[in-house]
């Protein structure tokens, strides 16, 4: 491994003097007679504090002085030896650490004072407690400032995934169990004898015609009532008929029969893929 130094000195093997600088690869052995560095051009700041009261925790702090007996003296001389220095470079921030150091100064003036006499049982007044409890609150500001930065935060301590789902895949009901379809089906019986009436007429009832009736009325992605897909008014032939179809369309795989809960209402619906179509109505 080769230094920096030695790495220039293999570059520049002769006894010609070391270059100074490197510009453009060129190398610089003489500073030039007319370079200007402007006193603000380089700033060196071995501190930084987010205003006066964050300083001033910071020379308590770092002199390990207890807060609730401040020394007001060397705590003033050392807050405004440090606003002096920021008054000559940066005039513009200096304004509230203006105004603390006159709070340090009329503070410092009041415990040079004679303090008044306290009432009887009463402490005296302390000029220094509104600033300890400043002073005591921003600390506790800060650490918890502190412990929510320490918190995992997003996008800086760990990346969060989104997955999108181009497909929304529909709730499993329970199945449908024989005894849910004999309480439906004596339902229905207990209402068509409602409806019973004794006109005698011969018609010609077709399970496949109630099938091809049921695939019309039903849809592949909304439930339809047990119930409701009989007829109203229907007597027991229709019924019938219409409850054979219902089964023959759930043994050909063309309709789910489904329900929420046990004993709830039983609902149906058309797939979305059919095996194979119906033949001709008989």
């Amino acid at each position: 491994m080769i230094s920096g130094e030695a790495a220039l000195d293999l570059e520049h093997p002769s006894s010609a003097p070391k270059p100074l600088a490197r510009v453009y690869g060129e190398p610089v052995n003489e500073l030039p007679l007319d370079l200007y560095i402007p006193p603000e051009a380089l700033e060196v700041f071995l501190e930084t504090f987010e205003g006066p009261l964050d300083l001033l925790l910071y020379l308590i702090r770092k002199q390990n002085i207890n807060v609730l007996d401040i020394p007001m003296a060397e705590l003033t001389r050392q807050y405004l030896g440090y606003v002096e220095m920021m008054r000559r470079t940066q005039l513009e921030l200096a304004a509230e650490y203006l105004l603390m150091a006159a709070v340090l100064i009329e503070i410092k003036s009041r415990l040079l004072l004679p303090r008044p006499l306290a009432p009887p049982g009463a402490e005296p007044e302390d000029p220094r407690a509104e600033l300890v409890r400043r002073l005591m609150e921003y600390e506790r500001m800060k650490q918890a400032a502190r412990e929510i930065d320490a918190m995992p935060l997003a996008d800086r301590d760990f990346a969060t995934v989104r997955v999108w789902f181009d497909r929304v895949t529909a709730a499993r009901l329970p199945a449908i169990a024989p005894d849910d379809l004999r309480t439906a089906w004596i339902t229905l019986i207990e209402r068509a004898r409602v409806n019973r009436h004794h006109l005698v007429t011969r018609e010609q009832l077709s399970v496949r015609s109630e099938m091809s009736r049921l695939l019309k009325v039903l849809q592949p992605a909304r439930y339809r009532e047990f119930a409701t897909l009989f007829a109203e008014h229907a007597d027991l032939p229709h019924l019938v008929v219409t409850f054979l179809a219902l089964l023959e369309l759930s043994r050909e795989q063309l309709i789910d029969m489904a329900q929420a809960a046990p004993y709830a209402p039983i609902h149906v619906q058309l797939r979305r893929e059919r095996p194979f179509a119906l033949a001709g109505e008989e």
